[in-house]
Order: C-alpha cells, then structure tokens, then sequence
C-alpha cells in the first residue's frame, strides 16, 4: 500500500490501515517534505507560531470520530511539553478551549507510532522522504528514492502496489495579481513557513501592513503581529469584506433538525430565483432553530443550519445546471465556509475589537488588481472595490494560502501527469477536485474506475458537495478526512485481505430484511462487535473481538440455516459485516459523543482498562 503525502490525511489512513489489517500489509507513506510528515502545511511546526491555534475547539481535533476526547486527552496526559512556551506548558486543555496547531504534528505522529507498535504481525509501516511524480494504476514514481530495502544511491524509483492512495492535501494558487513580487523582500506569499513567520515577527513594530484576505489565516497573521506589540496600521483585505464569527466559550458541537429547505420541487427557474428563495428558506430555517432552540448562541445558528441541510442538498443542487453550480460556488464560498465554521475567541479577541475601532486594523472591502514595487523599497497595491478603485501602500504583504480547487490549473507534477494520461479528470460538475466513485476511488475520462486508487481530502472536494452538501471546509478538512480515512481502509481491505468477498455487493438486505428477526439480531450483533474491533487501538482487544466475531458470524449462518434465508458465503458475509461496520463508524446524523454511546464503544475503553 502506498500513500502519498504524509499530511493529516496521510497519517489519517495509514493509522486506519495499520489498526484494521488482519493479513500481512506493508504501508509505504511517501513525503516529499520531512518537516510536512505528520503535519501537512496546516500543523508543521516550524511554520505554525505557538499564537497560531485551531480555529475550532481543542475537542473537536480527535483524529477519531469515535473517541472524540482522545487529543484532549494526549495533551493532558501524554505530551512532551519541554520547550513549551508557558502560556501552553502550565495549561489543562479544556474541550471547549483552545490549542496551538502546532502540537498537532506530535499528536499525529504519536498516534501513528502507537498503531505501526499494535498492529498484527507482518503489518508493516515505512516512511519515505521523497517527491511522488507520477502515478498509474498500481505503481507510484518517486524522485531522489532508494527502492525499499535495497540501500542503493537515491535516483526515480517505481513503488509498485497493490493499491495507492492519494493524499497530497491542499493545492496552492497561482496569484496572477502577484507576480511582480513573487520574489520581493517586502511580500510574504506562504505565511506559514519558517522564513514567512520570521519575516512577519521582523517586521518594524510601526510599519504598514497589508493582509490579503478576512479569513482564518489572515487572522493568523493578523493577531501574531498584535500579540507581538505591533503598532503600525495593518489593513485587511478581500472581496467579501466577511470576517470570522467567535465561537461562545462553552460551544459544543450539535446536530439539530430545522426545517429542510423547499426550493424548485417542479423544477429550475434560473439563478437570480434559486438565490432567492435559498435565503428565504436559510432565514426561515435559523428563526426556527433560534425559536425552537433558545440555549443555542446566535453566532452558531447558521453553524447548526448548514449542518443539519447537508442531508438535504444533493437532491437541491441536483437541479442547477452546471454552469450555474460553479457560479455559486465561486460567489459564495466566503459566505459558505464563515456560516459554516467559526473560531474560537483566543483567534478574534485582539482583532476583532482593533477592526471595529478601525484605526489600527481597517477592513478593506475590493479585490487586489496588481502589486508593484516602489522605489523606497515598499509595495503598492490596486484594491478595487464596490464602488472605487484605491492605492494602499504597505511597508510588508502578507497574502493568505490562496488554495487552487481547479484541478486543471494546479502546478503539481503528480496531478498535471494523472490528468494528462486521463487516471484522472477534474470534477465535472463544479471545477473542485477530481472525479471520483463513492468510496474515494478515482475515475477516468468514460466514468469508470481507473484502477485501485484512491484518494482523501482536498481533491475529493467536488465530490463532497454534490454528493453530501458539505459546504466551505467541511468538504476537505479534519471532519472530512476522519470519514475519509475510515471509508477507503475499510474498502480497500475489503477488496484486498482474503477474508473478504466484495463482490458480495450490497446484500445487507439479502442477510437482514428476508431472514427474519433472528438473522437481523444476529447480524447486528456481528456489525457490532466489528465496529469495536475496528476501532479498538491496542492488539489484544481486537484479537479477543476477532474470537468473539467469529462467534457472532457463526449465530447469523445458524439462524439463516434455521429461518430457510438466501445462502450467502463466509467471505461474502464477512464483506457485509465489515462495510455495515464501516459505515456506522462514519454516521453523521449525530454528534461523535452520541455515536459513541449509539455504538457501545465505552464498553471497549472499559476492557482496556
């Protein structure tokens, strides 16, 4: 099994894989930044400041859905704190509080190093530090490699595989407006990076600056140079002028049901009219939840909406033409990801307040047209908004990540070559990521699948929107790539480990709906205990449930035998009760806390005890 990239995503599945292999499995995760592994550009220590922190709670950051407190938990109880800053050192993290993203990279690395220790004999992990530039259907080229186990001179290396995942996170995007100063002194294209961090840190505490963009990472940026005393004018720049909502202090996550949106049952009455009658139905929708919900903070609202419509928009978006989809996505994206998510107030508490003064941190609303050099060493930039063009000249530039979801422009090598020999296509219906099926395997030109590869996070982006409703980051960030992880090791598995038949398709309902009750008690039991062997971490819990679902497999044949229900092979039954099991694990109809309690799971935190 090769994984490429080493980011959450990476790590995600190959912790998956490590902790639900039965058969002997080599993992090989390659990395063409050792500094990424574990981390990807979001958590990588050197690149991330001790002020940089999850936009979202401490304990909402669990790599697993089931056992939501497990980062909680680590920070507390299992972290190296030497060299901790004390403001984080002497801190008992809290699941409603903060935490700097930076400790991510350990957590992570931690949890992979605790699955490679628990996994069953032969099931190996190997990390490589090298550039994937290419992929086919079974083989991955890396530049600057040494074959597995050969200690021969790096040089272009071809892992072959018996199935290759796809995990290369987020793509950067090209900044048109930027290219006369992609190089200049006094312009900070990757604020998280080393050189971007010191760059911002030494900058002249009264120097003039500008951020590009209202978001997550202008904050980032934004409240690093204020906690540091910064007392220059700093200016804050999009086309949306949106700005991030503060998280109440005791926020938990929630799942609610509001009335479901009621738009175009007949048909599609064109764009301007789906726009209105959305936010009709999005007004109707909050004052139902602020009416029925009184505990429910205002700035959340919008947050518990949009969460409890993504059931409903597949069928909703289904109807807009294509053309009219990609408009509304680029339109609206802003607005999309800041109803979607918000921050905690350790992120908005400094600049916040310095933006409604307007005098040291002034919100500019416009796009930037052009960025040009000075004589006196500055940068001038063209911000044209609603109604004017204006000039704002900054002693330092700071421009946010500007992510690339139009796969057919990004620059990577291994994706412009995956296109170019049609092992993949941008996704058709809204320009976001690629093609793929159901479970995260790729798709070619004619729609079919091209082979086993797969893929997790960003690039399935488009996919998550049509075919779920997640909207703005949730359709490519942690909570995503959780589901990700848990859905493509359990299929490639599946398909893989002899145990299994997957040719068995879905026939749950062959075993459960036509067998009787005893056959559907006994399957469910059977689902059960493989979700708890799924999600059991340490080697001899999932040993004594392998014994146990044996067990369990054997009740649901005798009961069949008895009831005179379909015949279904050992394999295929197998294949059933590990995909049902799969599929519990990633139910989104209820909070982590309520699935775990739905799938017993503290029974299993009891036994390891």
């Amino acid at each position: 099994m090769v994984i490429v990239g080493a980011g959450l995503g990476g790590t995600a599945v190959a912790v998956r894989l490590l902790q639900f292999a039965r058969e002997p499995l080599q993992v090989v995760v390659v990395e063409r930044r050792p500094e990424y592994r574990s981390a990807g550009l979001a958590y990588h220590r050197v690149g991330n400041h001790w002020h940089h922190v999850f936009n979202i709670q401490a304990g909402r950051m669990s790599m697993f859905r089931e056992d939501v407190d497990d980062f909680v938990s680590w920070a507390n109880h299992e972290a190296d704190r030497t060299g901790w800053p004390p403001e984080w050192r002497d801190l008992t993290f809290t699941e409603s509080g903060p935490a700097p993203r930076r400790i991510y990279a350990d957590y992570l690395a931690a949890r992979l190093a605790d699955a490679a220790r628990e996994a069953f004999d032969g099931v190996t992990l190997l990390e490589v530090d090298h550039l994937a530039v290419d992929a086919g259907r079974v083989d991955v080229t890396v530049d600057g490699c040494s074959p597995p186990g050969t200690g021969t001179e790096p040089g272009r290396t071809v892992l072959s595989a018996d199935h290759v995942i796809l995990a290369t996170g987020l793509e950067e995007r090209d900044l048109r407006f930027a290219a006369k100063v992609r190089d200049h002194p006094s312009f900070v294209r990757h604020p998280y990076s080393e050189e971007g961090i010191e760059r911002i840190l030494g900058v002249p505490k009264d120097a003039e600056v500008a951020v590009i963009g209202t978001l997550l990472s202008a904050y980032d940026s934004t409240s690093l140079l204020l906690r540091h005393g910064h007392t220059g004018r700093i200016h804050m720049i999009s086309g949306s002028g949106l700005t991030l909502r503060t998280y109440p202090p005791d926020h938990r996550h929630q799942v609610l049901s509001p009335p479901p949106p009621r738009l175009h049952a007949d048909g599609y009455e064109g764009r301007d009219d789906f726009v209105r009658l959305f936010k009709e139905e999005w007004k109707r929708a909050c004052a139902s939840v602020a009416r029925g919900h009184p505990p429910v903070a205002p700035s959340v609202v919008t947050e518990r909406v949009a969460k409890s419509w993504e059931p409903h928009l597949p069928e909703v978006l289904a109807r807009v033409p294509t053309a009219d989809l990609r408009a509304l996505l680029d339109g609206y994206g802003s607005l999309l990801a800041t109803l979607r998510v918000g921050a905690v107030p350790y992120i908005t508490e400094l600049v916040d307040p310095a933006i409604a003064e307007g005098s040291q941190v002034v919100l500019t609303v416009g796009r930037v047209g052009e960025i040009v050099g000075t004589e006196a060493g500055t940068l001038r930039l063209s911000v044209t908004g609603p109604a004017s063009t204006r000039t704002i000249e900054a002693d330092l530039v700071i421009s946010n990540f500007g992510r690339e979801p139009d796969y057919e422009r990004v620059g990577s090598r291994l994706w412009t070559n995956l296109l170019r020999k049609g092992i993949a296509v941008p996704h058709r219906r809204t320009g976001r990521g690629v093609e793929v099926d159901d479970g995260g395997g790729l798709l070619g030109p004619d729609g079919a699948p091209v082979g086993p590869v797969s893929v997790v996070g960003g690039p399935r982006e488009g996919d998550e929107i049509v075919r779920y409703g997640r909207m703005g980051a949730f359709a490519f960030n942690l909570a995503a790539i959780k589901n990700h992880s848990v859905g493509v090791a359990v299929r490639v598995l599946s398909r893989l480990e002899s145990c299994y038949d997957d040719r068995a398709g879905d026939g749950t309902g062959a075993v459960t709906e036509t067998a009787g009750q005893a056959v559907r008690r006994a399957f469910d039991r059977s689902v059960l205990v493989e979700v708890h062997r799924l999600a059991a971490r340490r080697r001899r819990d999932r040993e004594e449930l392998l014994s146990r679902l044996e067990e369990c497999l054997q009740a649901v044949r005798d009961a069949a035998a008895r009831a005179g229900g379909p015949v279904v092979t050992d394999r295929a039954l197998r294949f059933l009760v590990t995909s049902a099991a799969g599929t519990r694990l990633n139910d989104l109809s209820v909070t982590p806390r309520e699935l775990r309690a739905r799938l017993r799971l503290d029974e299993l935190t009891r036994r390891a005890r």
